[in-house]
Order: C-alpha cells, then structure tokens, then sequence
C-alpha cells in the first residue's frame, strides 16, 4: 500500500456558476491522472452527475463518479462523505486524484474540517480548492437585491447585517479558496468583467490568483496538483461562519417539479424565464421530454438566464419523465412556480 495520501480538489461555488462545466473538462482532460469523481446536489435528482456520466471513459469511468442527493456534504460529512471517500479509497485500483464538486449552497469550510477524520488524514489531502464565480452575475451584484438600500442602511446603523443570504454563501466560498474562477466571461463585455474581477479581490482574505474561462476550460495545470493542503491551513481561510458547528438550509428551498411532454423546446426555455422573473427562481436544472424527439431536453437556468440543449436520447429501459429541480430563497411561491411549469403544453 502506497503511503503517499491522494489528492483531492473541491471545486465550490454560487448556484448555476459553472462548476459541472470545470469538472466535465478537467475529466476530458486528466493529464495521465485516474479520477474519480463526487457530485453533491441540493435536491432529491442528480442532475450534474447524469451530465459528468455522459463523458465517462477510462480514466474517469461510470462507477467513479458518485452522486450524494441527501443533503449538502458540509452538514452529512459522517453519514455521507466519509463512507463514499472510504469506499473509493478500498478499491482494487483506487483512483489518482479526486474531484469533488460541491452544491452550489454549501460551505466549504466544513468540508475541510473533515479531512482531519481519524480513517481520512493519513489518506487523502485537499490538493486545492477552486471556487468558480459566475461573472455576469457577480458584475451584476446580485448578492444584494437592492444595493442601494443596503448602502442607506449601513450608513445608518453600522450594526445592521447587511449580507444577504446569498451574499454570505458566496463570501465563504472565496475566502476558503486558493484559486478563483472568474467564469462565463464571454457572457460580459470588457467593463463588466472588470467590475466582476474587482469585486471577487475585494472579498479575498489572502492573495490568490483569479483566472478568467469561458465555459470553465482552464488549463488543468492551473487547478490541479497544487499542493495545497488546505486541511492545514484552515485559520488563513476565515469566513462568516467560524463559530457554528453546523449550518442549515433553511434560507432556501427547494422542490422537484414533474411535467408532461411539452411541443416545443423554446416554450420550454420561454416558460422557465418567465416563472424565474416572476417568482425569484435562482436555480432550475433537469430534463424534459419534447414531443417527437428521441433525445430528452437538458435544462439549465441561472436566473432568467436559462440554456437548453438535446444532450442524449431517452434510456430505452426507463420512462421519458420529465422533472426540474428549482431552488428559491426561503419563503418562494412553491405552488405558482409548480402551476406555472406544469402549464407547459
């Protein structure tokens, strides 16, 4: 038995900021390495690992990619992580390094802690952390709905907490990061990114580099074998929740929301964006069956900005069921987004 530990990347970041895409190409691209790879979704249907599925091969295959649908792996590190990471660690041909991507609602910081788990810390190490950022949104500064409010307010009372929930899950991530990916720069002209570079290096607490992609395609020298250990270098990565054990969700919810075949892939997209902008939707992600065509519809929706394409046909063996995963603050109109949906015709 080798007595080197294996590396680990965890790869965090805002909902819809390009995470899947960062692990599809460093899969497509694992420099001689042998993957594997862990997928954590917010919500009962594993929609990211049925995409990373999609390009299995060799150095990465099918059963190397695991998904964990129960919950977010900062809060079910010993019923979840621990035994999944154990299992990939006891096979014949243990892998060479191992992705982890995050649910775009976790804290990383947890997750670090967890590498110091008697059966993990003489195994495995946090070969880096990579958090991607979505720069249209962040150049957007949709973390805080109403800047201006916020700014009156702190103005008028230094005391008032002015993160929005949202805010402190994405200041989190970049402050346990060693590098971040500015991503989606081709959806922002030149001052936008700017602003959204800014506003990333205003939130980091030490010097790290920020790399700007296009569809998460960084060159993977970049990202891994960094060598980080972050596991050992927790107290450099403070971020808003040091003095919890633990953390909830209850900020945002989340529901799965069943359609019919629909005529049309463009109402499809159509309707998604209307019932985002009208119901504050921030994240619908799944699959829909359109009628007439073999191949099942992947859904993708940041927002208002929402992506579909036909990405494989329908398994022969299982029914066309059409399901959106959709995450909202806490409080959003379960009932109106699941009416609106299901209008679809």
């Amino acid at each position: 038995m080798s007595l080197e530990k294996i590396p680990v990347t965890i790869v965090t970041g805002f909902l819809g900021a390009g995470k899947t895409s960062l692990v599809r190409h460093l899969m497509e691209n694992p420099q001689g390495r042998r993957l594997a790879v862990l997928v954590n979704e917010f919500g009962d249907v594993g929609i990211d690992g049925e995409i990373l599925k999609g390009c299995a091969d060799p150095a990465c295959p099918a059963d190397a990619i695991v998904e964990l649908t129960n919950g977010c792996l900062c809060c079910t590190v010993a019923d979840e992580f621990v035994p999944t990471i154990t299992a990939l660690l006891a096979r014949p041909t243990p892998p060479d390094h191992i992705l982890i991507e995050t649910s775009g609602l976790a804290l990383p910081k947890p997750l670090l802690k967890a590498f110091d788990w008697p059966d993990l810390r003489t195994r495995i190490t946090v070969d880096g952390v990579i958090a991607v950022a979505d720069a249209e949104a962040v150049a957007d500064g949709r973390f805080a709905p109403d800047p201006a409010a916020v700014a009156d307010q702190r103005r008028a009372d230094e005391s008032v907490d002015h993160d929005t929930p949202l805010g402190e899950v994405f200041e989190d991530q970049v402050a346990c990061a060693d590098i971040v990916i500015l991503n989606k720069t081709d959806l922002v002209d030149a001052p936008a990114l700017v602003k959204a570079r800014d506003t990333v290096q205003a939130e980091l607490p030490r010097r790290i580099p920020v790399v700007e992609a296009r569809e998460g395609r960084v060159d993977p020298r970049i990202v891994l074998g960094l060598g980080a250990a972050a596991e050992t270098d927790l107290d450099a990565r403070r971020t808003h929740h040091e003095d919890h054990e633990a953390h909830d969700h209850d900020d945002f919810e989340t529901i799965v929301v069943t359609l019919p075949d629909h005529a049309s892939a463009d109402a499809v997209v159509a309707k998604v964006e209307a019932v985002a902008r009208q119901h504050g939707v921030l994240r619908a992600k799944g699959y829909v069956a359109i009628t007439g065509k073999p191949m099942r519809l992947l859904v993708q929706g940041v927002g208002t900005r929402v992506r579909a394409q036909f990405d494989r046909p329908w398994p022969a063996d299982a029914p066309r069921l059409s399901r959106l995963v959709v995450i909202g603050e806490k409080g959003f109109d379960q009932a109106a987004v699941t009416a609106a949906l299901q209008s679809l015709a």
